[in-house]
């Protein structure tokens, strides 16, 4: 890849035996390149892992085996002190982004942009339903693997 960014005061035509503002500790050969990586997208790490893990789900011949397999507790402290909560059903949502909203400055309104048809994304997220004879809580599969992966889900 070539440079993304400037070189101060040379160009890129050249050699690169001398000091560099942006040091890799790395030599810089003839047909050296450039790839710089900026911010980790770990929301998007995420994202990746979990189309993965639904799409695995959905061809697995026993559901309950790959949940097994990849981690998912079959029940749940409860917070309040109550009897553990038992996970009984797996839930698949779709939707569909078409817009954007965001605060304005000085408005009490939202600024709202619809997207054009092609800009409308789709996502898939998956829920683990939990219950006991008090309550119900779903634990989303992002989270889950954000926890399980010590990242942020974003």
């Amino acid at each position: 890849m070539p440079h993304d960014h400037g070189h101060g005061p040379h160009d890129h035509h050249h050699p690169h035996d001398h000091p560099h503002p942006h040091d890799h500790n790395h030599a810089h050969g003839p047909g050296h390149l450039h790839s710089h990586m900026h911010e980790h997208d770990e929301a998007e790490d995420i994202q990746v892992l979990a189309t993965q893990f639904i799409d695995g789900f959905r061809s697995a011949a026993d559901k309950s085996v790959y949940l097994q397999l990849a981690g998912v507790p079959r029940e749940l402290p409860d917070d309040a002190g109550g009897a553990p909560l038992k996970l009984v059903d797996v839930q698949l949502t779709t939707e569909w982004q078409v817009g954007t909203a965001s605060p304005s400055f000085g408005s009490a309104e939202l600024s709202y942009l619809p997207y054009p048809g092609s800009m409308v994304t789709e996502r898939t997220n998956m829920g683990f339903v939990y219950v006991s004879m008090t309550r119900k809580q779903v634990m989303d599969l992002r989270g889950f693997l954000a926890t399980k992966h010590g990242r942020h889900a974003g």
